[in-house]
């Protein structure tokens, strides 16, 4: 189904912007002021560290193996599309040459 135009996906959050900082007397700018940062132990750090990693989709041994393979084929194909490119246009850069030194 096609989406009506003009309209902007849900997945994309609108971006907001800083007002200017007003610059200090003397042409120089003022430093940006933000609100001090609550300090944590570093237990609770490692607590929080731990329970983010815990949300973590790690990826099966078969599906790294598998994208693995599919990475290495196409840089295979890729590495050949640029050689076999790059013997057409040298091939086509000495003809030009040969051709226009004749003349």
């Amino acid at each position: 189904m096609a989406r009506p135009t003009g309209n902007r996906p849900t997945s994309q959050k609108s971006r907001t912007t800083r007002p200017p900082v007003p610059a200090m007397s003397g042409g120089a700018a003022a430093a940006t002021v933000d609100a001090p940062k609550k300090k944590v132990s570093p237990g609770q750090f490692f607590r929080e560290v731990r329970a983010e990693a815990r949300k973590i989709s790690w990826t099966s041994r078969k599906e790294t193996w598998i994208t693995s393979v599919m990475v290495f084929i196409m840089v295979i194909i890729t590495s050949l599309f640029f050689f076999v490119m790059d013997l057409v246009l040298s091939g086509g850069v000495n003809w030009i040459l040969k051709f226009a030194s004749r003349g």
